[in-house]
């Protein structure tokens, strides 16, 4: 019984690696942050190697991204990376959420959320020292002191869509 079950798993290991989730490899860059805000080569630096994987719209994939099911689960944590904040799409983002936005990239990082022990176990050069960590926050906070400076204050607040009645 137990050979069996090895032999249906094997089966299955095997046919799944025909099956393919979409790669991110868009190199749209036409919302991209740096249209809005310069971004500094340091800045760029830490950004590439920290955090442009999850978070823009072109994902460097390691060699063992094309074996199932670790490319399903890549595609997964990399999709959801790009729905919380995509560098290469914060133009397109009114003003209001690209403050909260950058609020939420300082918040994650001061918290060492940012980025993921997950990612950070393989890829050993997205540690942030506390060095980048400062630079990056700096980098942020400068571009929500530029929002505060040129948009009135209520327009930097996320306002949540009410609940219709049901």
């Amino acid at each position: 019984m137990i050979k069996k079950i090895l032999i249906v798993l094997a089966l299955a290991l095997i046919v799944i690696q025909f099956i393919r989730p979409a790669q991110n490899l868009s190199a749209n860059t036409t919302n991209d942050i740096s249209t809005l805000y310069p971004m500094p080569s340091d800045v760029k630096l830490i950004v590439d190697k920290a955090c442009a994987d999850c978070h823009s719209n072109k994902t460097a994939y390691p060699w063992y991204a094309t074996l199932q099911p670790v490319a399903f689960w890549l595609a997964d944590h990399v999709n959801e990376g790009k729905s919380e904040f995509n560098y290469n799409e914060f133009a397109s983002y009114r003003i209001a959420k690209q403050n909260h936005k950058l609020e939420e990239v300082i918040e994650q990082i001061k918290e060492g959320e940012m980025p993921l022990y997950s990612y950070t176990l393989i890829h050993r050069d997205a540690n942030l020292t506390d060095a980048e960590k400062a630079t990056l926050i700096n980098w942020c906070q400068n571009i929500m002191d530029t929002l505060k400076a040129t948009y009135p204050a209520d327009s930097l607040i996320l306002k949540r869509k009410p609940e219709t009645a049901k």
